[in-house]
């Protein structure tokens, strides 16, 4: 024994370290050779089982199965009123959770007025706010209905929508055209270029784009958005905030349908022309793909995977599969962001937007590891984008099968968002996102990153927890 000591500290020792720093430190400070491997313990109890004995494991694996087996085609487009179920000509819907007209924020409550004036419910602006703040107008969020919208979220009666179903399972969803960047209605500006832009995608894009669209279903070849979003990471984009890629296939995918089926060579130029300006085009389609993929694993019961984030400008939104018709609820964040000339941070309006369904379905800011250059739209390094990727895995119980990193060796992207496992590392989603002004009828002012607010995963930890049987891993 005593040669097996005298050989063991006669040579140089290499020294794991778990958990406290300081004893790495103290090695180091040694010349000693050193493993420093980060480790906490849980900041709150492992939850298993709920109450009736369902395994919460279990629950999530049939989930994220839904999720993984979804194949979102683009089918067809309408107008809202006629092609979204229970719509009426006074309905409004918005991003987020629901609000209220008094408690919507500025580019929210802007959009909505220019959305009145533009369906004829109101003459101008005014007289649009009256309207609202009068109780004759209904307010709901686009996911109740099966919808997504990005940034305000507005979709009323007479907006061209895009049709969305999921193959595999049969569910449709739904989503507006993308208008562009700037001074566009989803970002709260209003005003005659807002609606001469709004009746010309409704005139002459809308029915361009449908009749190609038809052409492709009744050839059997409708667009594979999960195909395509497959393809478009692997291009650079993180389909959120980067999405040149995935427009640039749409309209590849588009071109030979609409030169088919459009009978006017400028209209048809038009459209190119509109589609091509717009990098974010692809965007709406990409948010309606991965709405279509989630809605499947809602009503799981024991599930604690995620199903929703949105925002609406005044609060940040969840929605777990287990739990599909209640909304755990915080004060939306702060976006720390770069800004367009002449705008700073004292013009932004907080966190907004549907298109955190980019990250509940496993893409967007949980893939900016394919889109290093997503850094100069948002801020940051691609080190950042790297490393905002790595820590999502963290949070998630699986990987997605069909939308894969090439800078990871082409490992599935973070999906399945553990309520779980956020309460336990205390690490939270990263979203990338657009700012908006948070005064109405300005419109956009820069783009950035945050975190989503940890009080409503709190909220909804603790009630899983009241209504499971905890018992620590």
């Amino acid at each position: 024994m005593g040669t097996f000591k005298q050989e063991l500290f006669a040579r140089p020792l290499a020294v794991i370290n778990v958990g406290l720093h300081a004893f790495a430190e103290s090695v180091a400070a040694q010349g000693g050779a050193v493993l420093d491997i980060e480790w906490r313990p849980p900041l709150v109890p492992h939850l298993r089982h709920t109450a009736s004995g369902l395994d919460m494991d279990q629950a999530n694996a049939r989930a994220v199965r839904r999720i993984n087996d979804g194949r979102p085609l683009l089918v067809g487009m309408g107008l809202a009123g006629e092609t979204i179920p229970a719509f009426h000509k006074r309905l409004i819907l918005h991003s987020g959770p629901p609000v209220t007209w008094e408690r919507m924020c500025g580019p929210q409550r802007g959009a909505v007025m220019g959305a009145l004036v533009y369906e004829g419910l109101a003459k101008d602006e005014d007289e649009a706010a009256q309207l609202a703040s009068s109780g004759s107008v209904e307010f709901a969020p686009c996911h109740h209905f099966g919808a997504v919208g990005p940034m305000a979220g507005i979709i009323s009666a007479s907006m061209p929508v895009f049709v969305v179903r999921n193959e595999t399972f049969g569910n449709l969803a739904f989503a507006s055209q993308n208008e562009g960047l700037g001074r566009v209605l989803r970002y709260g500006a209003f005003g005659p270029e807002v609606y001469q832009r709004l009746r010309w995608m409704r005139e002459t894009l809308y029915p361009t784009l449908c009749e190609a669209i038809v052409h492709l279903g009744s050839i059997g070849t409708p667009i594979d958005l999960r195909v395509m979003i497959s393809q478009a990471l692997h291009m650079g984009d993180e389909c959120h905030n980067r999405n040149r890629a995935g427009t640039s296939l749409l309209l590849r995918a588009l071109t030979p349908a609409i030169l088919r089926t459009c009978p006017d060579q400028e209209r048809a130029a038009q459209v190119f022309e509109f589609i091509e300006r717009n990098d974010h085009f692809f965007l709406n389609l990409s948010m309606a793909a991965g709405k279509a993929c989630l809605m499947p694993a809602e009503g799981i019961e024991g599930s604690t995977v995620l199903t929703v984030m949105a925002r609406n400008g005044t609060d940040f939104g969840i929605r777990m599969a287990g739990r599909p018709e209640r909304w755990f609820t915080a004060p939306a964040g702060i976006v720390n962001g770069l800004y367009l000339p002449g705008f700073s941070a004292e013009d932004a309006n907080p966190d907004i937007g549907d298109s955190s369904i980019t990250e509940t379905a496993g893409y967007g800011g949980f893939a900016m590891a394919s889109a290093p250059a997503i850094a100069k739209f948002v801020g940051g390094t691609p080190q950042d984008a790297l490393e905002t990727t790595e820590a999502m895995y963290e949070i998630c119980c699986a990987e997605h099968q069909h939308y894969t990193i090439p800078a990871l060796n082409f490992r599935g992207t973070p999906l399945g968002i553990d309520v779980r496992l956020v309460a336990e590392t205390g690490i939270l989603p990263r979203l990338n996102t657009g700012i908006a002004h948070r005064k109405p009828g300005v419109g956009m002012v820069g783009a950035g990153v945050l975190r989503a607010p940890a009080a409503c995963f709190q909220e909804a930890f603790e009630v899983l927890r009241h209504d499971c049987s905890p018992r620590a891993e």
